[in-house]
């Protein structure tokens, strides 16, 4: 089969993608993948041919860092800025992914760029398949609203709300449609209709109590995470199986870090992913003293950092988050869908600041669920994030933690898979469809 994978967004939108082209070129498959311009590079690097679509993600990011309407009190203020921000370079995308699309039997995307990948499978009239990291298929199971009294709200209008935030993001999406069809490009074929659409949910559905009975007969495959060789991981491969525990830490750590993190107490993880920090040298300060407060050693990730490795503080440009988080006492961090199923699956607790997207419900959801604490990135101080750190490492907190991390699934990849291999034009589809829009809402984006 002939697939092409249409993973719009940041590194942490990208790698599932890479994940699932890496396997599906493992089982026979000619793959194609198309990403943000500026990780073309990664995906090759890690085996997957790809071309560029879309803007580069790095602007993206930039630009919700500095439209001052993402912060805003109003919740109106900051829908808009995001309805602003997914209409940016629409009709380039879906050109772009138009361009390469021929000859394809199916077509896979993640969340972010749904939209222009439905009207491109709409044009080849090719089944389409959307990987969610988060649900977003309007239900009444998760909180629409991520507050605290957000999760008082009753079922009805949990699905009510989401299914008002779909049908305002497919009107807002609405003209920038219409732009592609009528592009010269794609007047050349004319529109085939709605493609046959299967939402996979990758992610636990366990994490949302009640949502995999709501949704029946949407496949939940798990999160996508690397299993056995971590190839498309952050920073360096784990070596081939049979190296002993030691050879196999410091190798996927390097041995200068490998030293400091076994040298003493387990220290804190602090990363924040592809997000965009205005202010790296005022966060590692405020990072550094909660350290100091609580006495706990920290090891801080990012390349805004400056690098180097002293008795309290290491600061490291990438890590492997299978290598490092094990090694940790508990994570803070931006609550990407990506780096979350890393730090479950280390087994410890998080305490999560979000920043955009996704990232608030997913910080709520484990605070719901006895497995961290959360709070927003923007306005963060010492005093909050050691308070923050507290919470989150209670006894109670560190054996939920440990507990989940001992029953998680490493196979989300090969499930997504398998999936993905059952919507063959040659093979008999399951139902899998579950009749709501096949749009995104308003928190897709970076993860």
């Amino acid at each position: 089969m002939r697939i092409l994978l249409a993973f719009a967004g940041s590194r942490g939108d990208a790698q599932p993608g890479v994940l699932l082209g890496r396997e599906l070129l493992g089982r026979g498959h000619d793959v194609t993948m198309a990403v943000s311009p500026n990780l073309v590079e990664f995906a090759e690097r890690h085996g997957v041919p790809a071309v560029p679509f879309g803007l580069d993600s790095d602007v993206l990011l930039r630009t919700q860092r500095d439209d001052r309407r993402f912060r805003h009190p109003n919740p109106v203020q900051r829908v808009r800025a995001v309805l602003d921000l997914q209409r940016r370079g629409f009709v380039e995308a879906a050109a772009d992914l138009l361009a390469v699309a021929g000859g394809h039997d199916l077509l896979v995307t993640g969340m972010a760029g749904e939209e222009a990948a439905a009207e491109v499978a709409r044009h080849q009239g090719v089944p389409l398949a959307a990987v969610h990291f988060f649900p977003i298929i309007p239900n009444g199971s998760v909180p629409v609203v991520p507050s605290g009294w957000g999760k008082r709200m009753p079922p009805t209008a949990n699905r009510a709300g989401w299914r008002a935030l779909t049908a305002a993001r497919a009107r807002a999406l609405a003209p920038c449609a219409g732009a592609f069809r009528e592009s010269a490009l794609a007047a050349r074929r004319p529109g085939l209709g709605a493609p046959a659409y299967t939402a996979i949910q990758a992610y636990d559905a366990a994490l949302f109590p009640g949502l995999a009975d709501e949704l029946c007969g949407v496949p939940f495959t798990g999160f996508p995470v690397p299993a056995d060789n971590g190839a498309a991981q952050h920073g360096p491969q784990w070596p081939a199986p049979g190296t002993s525990a030691v050879e196999e830490r410091s190798t996927g750590l390097g041995a200068e870090l490998f030293e400091w993190l076994i040298a003493g107490p387990a220290p804190v993880y602090a990363g924040f992913g592809s997000m965009p920090v205005a202010e790296p040298v005022a966060l590692e300060s405020l990072v550094r003293e909660v350290g100091r407060r609580l006495g706990r050693r920290i090891l801080l990730v990012g390349p805004m950092f400056r690098g180097r490795i002293g008795d309290q503080l290491a600061v490291v440009d990438q890590v492997d988050h299978r290598a490092v988080l094990p090694l940790c006492d508990a994570a803070v961090h931006h609550g990407g869908a990506g780096t979350t199923a890393a730090v479950l699956r280390a087994g410890v607790p998080s305490v999560i600041c979000s920043v955009q997207a996704d990232q608030p419900y997913w910080g709520r959801q484990l605070e719901a669920l006895g497995l961290g604490a959360t709070a927003p990135f923007a306005g963060l101080t010492a005093n909050r994030l050691e308070r923050l750190l507290i919470r989150a490492t209670t006894p109670e907190v560190r054996l939920r933690a440990a507990a989940y991390g001992a029953r998680f699934r490493d196979d989300g990849v090969q499930r997504a898979a398998d999936v993905v291999e059952s919507l063959s034009p040659e093979r008999p589809r399951p139902v899998l469809d579950t009749g709501e829009p096949s749009a995104s809402t308003m928190i897709g984006g970076a993860r």
